[in-house]
């Protein structure tokens, strides 16, 4: 069996080296490569109908698509597949609760090593050069490693396999190929949704029969409301990426090009401006990905749920980045406590699992604080409502003029984390943050900035329209349903829309960083 798979990856490895020879450039949703690239899977598997053959043209596919992206740190997505794929099965087998342990942490250890290396050491190196500095010593030279496109995602699915069969929510997968397929799965591989075994493999297996050989794969057919949900998907992500976020991101590098002399009025419109790039970009693409999976016959759990009409700090992550905040809540809150060993671990408890959420995002300072920011806004709502129950009062809470001011409060204190997110520099930082807080009420700046990005302005009023609308009105079910030649209205409308502002330049998405 090892014999056979060995066999399978070698041809994997090899067709994936033919065809990344053609290819210079990360290959991103937002270009022509990746839309050919995905007809010609489409393609392929609807035309070939025998399920195996099916997994591993889709396997190739995606590893093809994530050398790409990566090119030879594509070895480390196959470490990764093969080390949780034997340690999970061998945590399965054993009855010793202490080996169990052992593998459990043998597999955590090789995951998080990688991760810590290749996104940390050269962190780690710049700030002990930094104190070296002081001292008077000489500096260790960094190894300027390029961050793997896509580890912290994998990583995490990987992880998550592992720690539910430890668990015994989960039993291990018996194909080396399913598995590989669930960790590299194209669609979502670089930049999420983080999926979750139990939420992919179930789907590979209810599409099997009895012979391995012939069973199938769903086939959709342009008659299949599937079909025309995932096609509206990606046509939205594509809108929200290419004509929301790349043509407001000018806007946000000229304000924070130079933070320092800014005006209240500018760096709340910088916030602003960014937390709709930055929720454009990314939801934008969680949704091509959701959509091409639809479209391929499967199904990945929504990402974002109208973020910006949180009325809560808690609500709000519930709904932003929906399959990481749950990961953190079902792998690091609840084992370390929760909130069931009383108030005060409770809030450190949050605290603790947002800090480290941001420190997931990269190897920066202001990652770290805004995950702490983040945290600390979680404890706080604890701890009101904690203090005063009645919060909690659903018939309270549902009152028009207490939503809308819950979802202003909760957003000023979002928009404000995103500056640190956005803005590296700690001094700058505390420039925008003071600003922020301490209006100086000066518009001389402000006026000539609002002159000169006039297009940008309009896309950011649009955008809180059209999410209105969407808050009020599930956009794309309603789409989906309409008579065909509308919905083809609305595909042209849409791509003339994107094709008439398009940047020649293909802007990276911004989660590829992490």
């Amino acid at each position: 069996m090892i014999y056979s798979y060995t066999i399978i990856f070698c041809q994997i490895d090899f067709q994936i080296f033919l065809i990344a020879t053609f290819l210079d450039e990360i290959m991103l949703f937002n270009t022509p490569e990746f839309i050919i690239f995905f007809v010609i899977v489409l393609s392929v598997i609807s035309i070939v109908k025998m399920r195996l053959f099916q997994h591993l043209f889709l396997l190739v596919a995606s590893y093809s698509f994530f050398y790409f992206s990566s090119n030879y740190l594509v070895t480390l997505l196959i470490f990764s597949t093969l080390l949780d794929f034997y340690v999970g099965k061998l945590i399965f087998e054993t009855n010793s609760k202490k080996r169990k342990k052992i593998l459990l942490i043998s597999t955590l250890a090789g995951n998080l090593g990688l991760l810590g290396f290749f996104k940390y050491v050269d962190f780690g190196i710049s700030q002990i050069n930094q104190l070296t500095n002081t001292l008077g010593f000489s500096e260790i030279p960094a190894l300027e490693l390029i961050l793997p496109i896509g580890i912290s995602f994998y990583t995490f699915q990987t992880i998550s396999y592992t720690v539910d069969i430890y668990r015994g929510k989960l039993t291990p997968s018996k194909s080396l190929t399913e598995f590989a397929l669930f960790v590299s799965f194209f669609p979502q591989l670089v930049a999420g949704p983080i999926l979750r075994a139990s939420e992919f493999l179930p789907q590979l297996r209810e599409k099997m029969s009895k012979d391995h050989f012939t069973s199938k794969l769903r086939t959709i057919t342009i008659h299949d409301t599937s079909l025309r949900i995932g096609i509206t998907l990606m046509a939205m992500g594509f809108f929200k990426k290419m004509f929301f976020a790349d043509n407001i991101a000018p806007m946000v590098d000229e304000i924070f090009s130079a933070p320092y002399g800014l005006e209240s009025f500018s760096v709340v419109l910088g916030a602003i401006a960014f937390g709709v790039q930055i929720y454009c970009d990314f939801s934008g693409y969680s949704d091509i990905a959701i959509g091409a999976a639809m479209i391929l016959g499967f199904h990945i759990p929504a990402n974002f749920n109208k973020p910006y009409f949180a009325t809560s700090p808690v609500d709000f992550w519930r709904r932003w980045h929906i399959s990481l905040s749950s990961w953190l809540r079902d792998y690091l809150y609840i084992p370390l406590g929760g909130n069931k060993k009383g108030k005060t671990r409770t809030y450190v408890n949050l605290i603790t699992v947002m800090l480290l959420g941001g420190l997931w995002h990269g190897a920066s300072w202001n990652f770290v604080i805004w995950g702490l920011m983040h945290g600390v806004f979680l404890a706080i709502q604890k701890l009101i409502t904690n203090t005063f129950p009645q919060l909690n009062n659903y018939t309270f809470t549902k009152k028009r003029h207490i939503k809308i001011i819950s979802i202003l409060i909760t957003q000023y204190f979002v928009f404000m984390a995103w500056l640190v997110f956005r803005v590296e520099d700690i001094d700058a930082l505390q420039y925008v943050l003071y600003k922020y807080i301490i209006w100086d009420f000066a518009t001389s700046s402000t006026i000539f900035m609002l002159s000169h990005n006039k297009l940008q302005i309009i896309l950011i009023f649009g955008f809180f329209i059209l999410n209105y609308i969407s808050y009020k009105k599930n956009i794309v079910e309603k789409l989906s349903k309409v008579k065909p030649v509308y919905w083809i209205g609305f595909l042209i409308i849409t791509m003339t829309l994107i094709l008439f502002f398009y940047d020649t330049t293909p802007k990276d998405f911004i989660y590829f960083r992490f």
